[in-house]
């Protein structure tokens, strides 16, 4: 491929990339670039075009130029192959493991590579076979477990959030999807009626067709973005520019349709964060779950209903991971780059969300096996896990206390980083939760001073030292960490344990807005 002024259709595009990097990039990939500016689009005779050699130029900086420049920033021992960065977004988030947003984890990916069969250049053995069961005793939500299933092996997960828990539970139970997809419509029924006779859809409706005239004209797509990745607009000024110039006709749609956005009090994340109406359909759906009488089915449908109120959060959609303060007013997205607005009705969210649930769960039935994984709830350093799996999964508990526990594969958290009960501060309000802030290990609140660091050391210990109760003699323990303040060998001689290898990979897809060159190493870890 040269750097010639040739022009590629779309298709031609996707064809020349996917030969060249040797993976498939879709058509669809091919638009997302020219719709977020990072190419430019040239249109002939109704045709959108772009450049060969600009779309050469942005895999180039994606691919081995990335590659080099993260081993110049992070190390040689970097192995790459670990990154894991053949795969798109849609196989990183395959079926059941994004039925809810979870900040902090790991992807299939990772976990099926040191689960499963094979071996290569970096993985000279294999340490699991079908049948073994798998702990994960920081479970958060999920991941191992669903992997175990499609693996043919068995879990159980702990988790100090009765929240993650359920995310976790909910991902690899099995259901009568005919009745899932009856409540669901049911409820949709039912909310649909709720909005009859108030004005909300129909503000919405105008709001929307106000907005859509407005960016067509001032934020072009995607003439807008490229010009601003060329750094021809100062984004911030034009950006304020335009939310005062529209926040005339917001106001007086909010007047025309007697719309109140603030509730009357603050106490609680549920009313400092959502909109009157949003609480008022909120509560009214989960009094629609109530009425579910078959337990699995009532759990699944209030997981759609925590995702649906995730995304109707008084924020900006930039802000959706770290909340800052309420936003009541239509405001200029760096994200979508063009006017956006807060939301006033969960009914949209709550359809996409329910048919996206229905369909990933279709999908993890194909691929699923016959064996079993729960998460139970507690504390990892002092749990009995075989007592308490007795008491909500006896054929596991049996399985686990006649065979043992083949190893561990688990993401600890890191000191000082996430807060794993507010990410899901809506969920514990609405459902009522108990929370054990006080018990999450390396807590976003205790920081990364030198006592932090000493607790969390503590933390992980203890919990290795009891996990390792239930193992067989000779496991096999794979710890996936960023260890920056290199702890890992004090926690592993504090275990009895030995590190026998680590590796460190590349992380690519990061939630996070700092997309630096980042890392985390695999230790794996055997009795001494």
């Amino acid at each position: 491929m040269n750097g010639t002024k040739e022009v590629l259709s779309v298709k031609e595009a996707s064809k020349q990339a996917t030969d060249y990097l040797g993976k498939t990039v879709t058509t669809s990939n091919i638009s997302y670039l020219i719709q977020y500016g990072l190419i430019k689009k040239i249109s002939s005779n109704g045709e959108t075009l772009i450049f060969k050699d600009e779309l050469i130029k942005y895999y180039d900086s994606r691919n081995g130029g990335r590659e080099h420049s993260w081993k110049e920033q992070l190390g040689k021992e970097l192995n790459w192959a670990l990154s894991f960065d053949q795969y798109t977004e849609s196989n990183t988030t395959k079926h059941v493991h994004r039925l809810h947003p979870y900040k902090g984890k790991y992807i299939p990916q990772l976990v099926e590579y040191f689960l499963d069969s094979h071996t290569d250049t970096f993985k000279k053995e294999t340490y699991f076979k079908k049948g073994d069961i798998i702990l994960d005793p920081f479970s958060g939500s999920g991941t191992t477990l669903v992997q175990a299933s499609e693996l043919g092996m068995h879990a159980i997960g702990i988790d100090v959030s009765a929240f993650n828990s359920l995310i976790g539970n909910c991902k690899v139970t099995k259901y009568n999807l005919n009745e899932v997809q009856t409540e669901i419509h049911r409820i949709t029924r039912a909310l649909k009626e709720f909005l009859i006779g108030s004005h909300t859809l129909e503000f919405e409706t105008k709001l929307l067709k106000a907005l859509s005239e407005f960016n067509n004209k001032y934020f072009p797509v995607p003439d807008y973005k490229y010009k601003l990745r060329q750094g021809e607009i100062d984004e911030d000024k034009y950006g304020n520019e335009k939310e005062k110039e529209f926040l005339p006709i917001y106001n007086r749609l909010l007047k025309e349709y007697k719309i109140n956005i603030r509730q009357e009090k603050a106490d609680s994340f549920l009313d400092k964060w959502y909109s009157r109406h949003i609480r008022e359909e909120i509560q009214f759906v989960f009094n629609e779950i109530r009425k579910i009488k078959n337990t699995d089915t009532k759990k699944i449908i209030s997981l759609i209903l925590s995702r649906t109120i995730r995304s109707c959060r008084a924020t900006t959609h930039s802000d959706l991971a770290t909340l800052l303060e309420p936003i009541t007013t239509t405001y200029y997205c760096s994200k979508h780059g063009k006017m956006c607005k807060p939301l006033f009705s969960i009914l949209k969210w709550w359809e996409t969300y329910s048919k996206d649930t229905v369909r990933r769960l279709s999908q993890f039935d194909k691929l699923r096996t016959q064996t079993f994984q729960y998460c139970l709830t507690g504390d990892s350093r002092t749990i009995d896990i075989f007592k308490e799996l007795e008491k909500k999964n006896t054929a596991l508990a049996d399985l686990a206390k006649k065979k043992k526990i083949n190893g561990i594969f688990s993401s600890p958290p890191y000191v000082g980083l996430i807060d794993y009960h507010e990410q899901h501060a809506y969920a514990y309000d609405l459902f009522g939760f108990e929370r054990k802030d006080e018990l999450e290990i390396g807590r976003l609140y205790n920081g990364q001073g030198k006592e932090a660091k000493l607790s969390y050391i503590q933390g992980i210990s203890e919990v290795l030292n009891n996990c390792k109760k239930y193992l067989v003699d000779d496991f096999d323990i794979f710890l996936v960490a960023n260890d920056k303040y290199n702890m890992y060998p004090t926690i592993a001689d504090n275990s009895g344990m030995k590190i026998v290898n680590q590796y460190k990979r590349p992380v690519l897809n990061r939630t996070e807005k700092d997309k630096g060159a980042y890392s985390e190493i695999i230790f794996h870890l055997k009795k001494l």
